[in-house]
Formats: structure tokens, C-alpha cells, sequence
């Protein structure tokens, strides 16, 4: 019997959930395999977005599921994943209900097709309906405090896509251009779908892609007027690119081949000059000191959970535990890198404290290091930092102009 069109990006879409929710990998990981057999590019963004989507909406999805089901389905098990899947694509992704029975059961095999088909009629009967905004997982909300809700409300949608311009003056010439918004000098936000290899610009190379969020950190080193600066943990290059524009002779450090291939291609698109080198940061010893250090370390990357859904289930407090013993490590050799009178941004894209407020409180109290507080006049616009001088954003902020990734980042100067 010939299989329904569209079972391969649902059956890729299984295989990916699967990944991230029994074995911890993240969806980028989980991708390339699961999607082996897929050949078609649109079946392969499908089979990303509805992975995604059921992933965005995991907690809300499962209240549904377990509300018209006599005894609870196991956590991980398959039918409950193919409902989460089946329900994604009905209630997110606007497919119509004939189209998700014939592309979800043949997932599933006997007793578990039935019970399945069973919970999607029912629950489409009852015309059900998500939240506003997805429910965070009770550990997930418990970490995030006072930020949790805003955050919350900043995933109902997938981001947009931000660019930034290797010339800040032409930012309103970009913005015409491409048709978009700029939120600051330098910035364009076009709408997500959009096809960026075909826009105005790419081939010439005058942006690149990077969230807003994570363009602010090499901006806070200020221009680099021929100084030397270290971009540790620099691929896949948009800061190196950040600070490469702004003037400074840039050495981007960064241990994965792959990913410093891709900060060469970059490079080479944008007629940016930079000196990558591949090194493990724990082990390296640079020949020599330099003027401005940035660190945009390792993490949980939390804070990047509009794009990258699967953190809300597979980071807990071993992880977050593990990054920060890390950052550290690369924050006491960064500093003996650093010259006198030199610049040092920390930053992570993560939305735990222990990743960012409790690491900037460290080097206030351990390191040698002076505070140099960021002002609101170097932040874009709507965006203050916070009394301590430090920048903490998170996917609640900006939500009317399409909201931005979580980071932290804090400067200091070295005596």
C-alpha cells in the first residue's frame, strides 16, 4: 500500500521529538539523521516546524491530551508523541484535520492507532484551543522567577529574522531596501520565512544574520581604531564580523572545525578580515595580550528558546551547573590575556542567573577586574540596563516589534 503524502516529514518530525525528549540531543543534532530520507526541501522545513511547535507547546499539548484519556499515557510514549505532533500541526500549523489523521496514524501500529485517532476526534469535537502563550514547564518557570511569564508570552511565535549591517551608516538604506524595521544603528528585522540567500545584499555581503539580542555585546567594546581584539568561542562569526566592522584587527578563537569553516565562508562573503584560529580557550596561550577580550561563553542557551524550543526540555541543573564551572575557567585565563587598560565583555545566551547575574557578581568579587557599567545610550532602542550596569534581556522584551533572544552581558576593565 502506497504510503500518504507527507508521512516522511512526520515520521522525521517523530524521530526528532524523540531525540530531544529520551535522549537529551538537540534539535539541530537530532535533524541531519532524522531527516536522511527526506528529499524535498519544504517537507524538510516541515518536519523542523512541527517537531518545534510541539516542543513550543509540550506542557499545553500533553493537558490536552490527558484530559480526554481514561488512564494517563506514559510520558514517552509513542502515541503520546504522535498526538503531540498530530495536535501541533492541527492547532499551530493550521492543518486540516482529514490531512493529520492520514499522515499521523500510520506512525503508529494496532491498539495505539485507535486510541490515537480516538483523542484527535474527540478533541477536535470539543473545537479545543491553545493558551495565548505556552505554559513553561514547572521547573523551567520555578528557574526563570519574575521573568517567566513575560517569557512565556515572547515563544507563542517564532522569531523574526534580525540582520546586522556592516555599515551602520547605510542602516536606513538597508531598511528601505529590504523592506523592514530597524530597532538600532546597524540592525534591519525582516519577517522569518523570509528566503535570505535571495535577498538584496547577501551575495555582496552587507549583513549578516544574528538576533538582535546578540549584537549588542561586541558593540560594548566600542571602535577599534587598529586595536587588537580576541573573540573567544567566535563561530559561527557574527561578532567576529561585529567587531571586524567596527574596526578592530580581530583574532576569532573557536575549537570546531565546522564551525570555523563557516566563520571563514563568512568572512569571505562580507570582505571582512579577521585571523580564526582553532584551539581549545582552556588549553591555548596567545603569543600575545590584547585590548579588548570577548567572551560569549559556552552555555545552556536557554535564552535562545523561541528558535530553539527543545532547551525547555532537556536543560536542568546538571547542565546549567556544568556550563558555569566552564565559564569560569574561560573567564579567569580571558583576563590574563587582557592588557592593562584593557576591555572585557562577558555575555551568554542563556536565561539562568547562574550563567550570568552570579558569574558577573564573581568577577566583581574575585577578579582584578574595575566595572565599566553599560549605558542606556549603547543599548537599542526600549532596552535599559540594569542597575547593576549590566545588560539582561530575555524573549518578553520588544514583544510589539517581534521580541529578541535572551542574553546577559556585563563589561569590566582591567587596572
Amino acid at each position: 500500500m502506497a504510503q500518504p503524502s507527507g508521512i516522511h516529514a512526520r515520521r522525521a518530525a517523530l524521530k526528532m521529538c524523540d531525540a530531544v525528549l529520551r535522549r537529551g540531543e538537540t534539535l539541530e543534532q537530532a535533524a541531519p539523521p532524522a531527516l536522511r530520507d527526506v528529499r524535498k526541501s519544504e517537507d524538510k522545513a516541515l518536519a523542523r516546524a512541527i517537531a518545534s511547535e510541539a516542543l513550543r507547546w509540550l506542557v499545553d499539548l500533553d493537558a490536552m491530551i490527558d484530559g480526554v484519556t481514561k488512564k494517563p499515557l506514559p510520558s514517552d510514549a509513542k502515541a503520546r508523541t504522535v498526538l503531540r505532533l498530530m495536535l501541533a500541526q492541527a492547532l499551530r500549523l493550521e492543518t486540516p484535520p482529514h490531512a493529520v489523521i492520514a499522515t499521523g496514524l500510520p506512525l503508529l501500529s494496532g491498539g495505539p492507532r485507535r486510541l490515537a485517532h480516538g483523542v484527535f476526534s474527540n478533541l477536535m469535537k470539543q473545537e479545543i484551543a491553545l493558551p495565548d502563550a505556552p505554559t513553561l514547564p514547572p521547573p523551567v518557570a520555578e528557574r526563570w522567577g519574575e521573568r517567566a511569564q513575560a517569557t512565556a508570552e515572547g515563544l507563542a511565535q517564532p522569531p523574526e529574522v534580525d540582520l546586522a549591517l556592516k555599515h551602520a551608516g547605510a542602516t536606513q538604506e538597508w531598511q528601505a531596501k529590504l523592506g523592514g524595521v530597524s530597532l538600532a544603528p546597524g540592525h534591519v528585522r525582516v519577517p522569518r520565512g523570509t528566503a535570505i540567500e535571495s535577498l538584496e545584499g547577501f551575495k555582496e555581503g552587507a549583513w549578516w544574520v544574528q538576533d538582535l539580542a546578540a549584537q549588542i555585546p561586541p558593540r560594548l567594546l566600542g571602535a577599534g581604531e587598529g586595536r587588537h581584539a580576541l573573540d573567544l568561542c567566535a563561530a559561527p562569526g557574527g561578532k567576529t564580523m561585529a567587531l571586524a566592522a567596527a574596526g578592530w584587527k580581530v583574532t576569532a578563537l573557536d575549537m570546531s572545525k565546522r564551525r570555523l569553516d563557516i566563520l571563514r565562508n563568512n568572512l569571505r562573503r562580507t570582505g571582512l578580515r579577521a585571523s580564526p584560529v582553532r584551539a581549545d580557550a582552556l588549553k591555548w596561550e596567545p603569543k600575545n595580550q590584547f585590548d579588548a577580550i570577548l567572551l560569549d561563553a559556552p552555555c545552556t542557551a536557554t535564552g535562545t528558546c523561541r528558535r530553539h524550543p527543545d532547551v525547555l526540555h532537556r536543560i536542568g541543573a546538571r547542565q546549567i551547573a556544568e556550563m558555569a564551572e566552564i565559564q569560569r575557567a574561560l573567564i579567569e585565563r580571558a583576563v590574563a590575556w587582557l592588557k592593562p587598560g584593557g576591555t572585557f565583555v562577558y555575555a551568554v545566551c542563556s536565561l539562568e542567573s547562574e550563567e550570568g547575574e552570579a558569574q558577573a557578581q564573581w568577577v566583581d568579587e574575585r577578579l582584578a577586574l574595575t566595572p565599566a557599567p553599560i549605558t542606556r545610550e549603547e543599548l537599542p532602542q526600549k532596552i535599559e540596563p540594569t542597575p547593576q550596569g549590566w545588560l539582561r534581556t530575555d524573549p518578553g522584551m520588544l514583544l510589539e516589534q517581534g521580541g529578541l533572544d535572551g542574553f546577559f552581558a556585563a563589561r569590566w576593565t582591567k587596572p
